[in-house]
């Protein structure tokens, strides 16, 4: 018998909290669902966990390495300039009919790595472009929606280089299961206990009203100011459609949206970005007014200088997130290659659109207004981390008094 590295009762456990806490997915509800095809076993455990909560339609669309490579090696340079509107059109109809959302992720963080750096660029810009309907639904909060992850043998090939294939996937799976918690006895239990501590996080920071956070550490001096009537959120959240879910599983970060017009200062990153199939390392900016104006890295430079190039708002902020040095994740010491995971080892910031639900009232607030209040606006959302062991934060409040936040990467309260 042939040993499964994947075990199948903590897999069937990840459906059932991807399903329960990750979507709180409704009776009647339908769900879409993206993944790629290394994922099926997950997408499957998936779709019965689903049907036995009571979905109407479960929707896979899979997406395919081999055909993702096939693009580069084979199509005309004018596809790169193209994406299927259709399918994302179809998507933003599901989600504007109150389809549920699920993404599970798992493919190669790196199989674009070796293809024409401008052609990806240009790939993820059309799509990017395409999908701005359905991703302003995402954004806007109107649906539940979660993101999990399958452990599959190409990924673990990346975190553990040095393992065979089988080692290095039941270490990758060992790594999401604990991440995801449900490697312990009740883990819907254990998600109500983590979801009630970030949410005692996020009443704390509300209450403070902070106008900006000073961040201060090896290499950064960041002042990121926060939008006008921002509203910190994290775990367990409600969205327009009344349905409570966790938007990712894992999460270990409280965030909110800072002013795009309001950040000084510079900063370094403390993880790699991956992105695009390049790893783009020791990452470098400077702020003024709001906008990078300078930008740095000593690998992936070009695909970072892309990214920033994509629209106006690309080099501004639309997210700020603080996560303690002391996260599972962090202290996991793995590099997962992959933002879901990443993002949740350290405080980070995100270039690109802001979340609309980051605002009092947000929900009743016009994309004009979100704007006029410091919201920014972009086809992309790229988170990359700013934190770490020797981080300090400070809030500022609005008549310039500082209350410490954070001190050497841990709460100060």
């Amino acid at each position: 018998m042939t040993h499964d590295p994947v075990d199948p009762v903590l897999l069937d456990r990840l459906a059932d909290v991807a399903v329960r806490v990750g979507l709180n997915l409704q009776p009647g509800q339908d769900l879409v669902l993206t993944a790629p095809t290394a994922a099926l076993p997950l997408v499957r455990r998936v779709a019965a966990a689903a049907y036995r909560a009571g979905a109407g339609v479960v929707t896979p669309i899979l997406s395919d390495p081999e055909v993702t490579l096939a693009r580069f090696e084979h199509a005309d340079d004018a596809s790169f300039d193209q994406a299927a509107g259709w399918l994302y059109d179809g998507m933003a109809q599901a989600y504007a009919a109150n389809a549920a959302r699920m993404a599970i992720v798992g493919d190669d963080p790196m199989l674009l790595a070796e293809q024409d750096a401008d052609r990806a660029a240009r790939a993820n810009r059309a799509n990017s472009a395409a999908y701005r309907p359905a991703l302003e639904k995402i954004a806007n909060f109107d649906i539940n929606w979660t993101i999990a992850s399958y452990p599959s043998v190409d990924w673990a090939r990346r975190v553990f280089p040095d393992l065979p294939d089988e080692d290095a996937q039941a270490r990758l799976a060992e790594a999401i299961f604990a991440a995801s918690r449900v490697d312990t006895a009740d883990p819907i239990a254990a998600w109500e206990a983590h979801n009630a501590a970030l949410r005692s996080r996020t009443e704390w920071l509300n209450a403070q009203a902070f106008a900006a956070l000073h961040f201060t550490g090896p290499g950064t001096d960041l002042t990121v100011g926060l939008a006008d009537g921002h509203e910190w959120h994290g775990g367990a959240s409600q969205a327009q459609n009344g349905v409570v879910c966790n938007p990712n599983l894992p999460t270990e970060e409280v965030f909110t949206t800072p002013h795009a017009a309001r950040v000084e200062g510079h900063a370094r990153a403390t993880k790699p970005l991956s992105h695009q199939g390049t790893l783009i390392e020791d990452i470098s900016v400077r702020f003024e007014k709001g906008r990078i104006v300078e930008a740095t890295a000593s690998r992936g430079e070009s695909v970072l200088r892309k990214l920033l190039e994509t629209d106006e708002g690309a080099a501004r902020l639309g997210e700020v997130a603080l996560v303690p040095h002391s996260s599972p994740i962090s202290q996991s010491g793995v590099l997962f290659y992959n933002t879901l995971y990443d993002e949740n080892a350290a405080c980070h910031i995100a270039l690109g659109q802001c979340y609309s639900k980051c605002f009092r009232n947000g929900a009743d607030l016009t994309p004009e207004q979100v704007a006029e209040q410091g919201g920014n606006s972009s086809m992309i959302h790229v988170d990359w981390m700013i934190g770490g062991a020797e981080t300090d934060i400070d809030g500022i409040t609005e008549n310039g008094d500082r209350v410490p936040v954070f001190r050497q990467g841990e709460w100060a309260q």
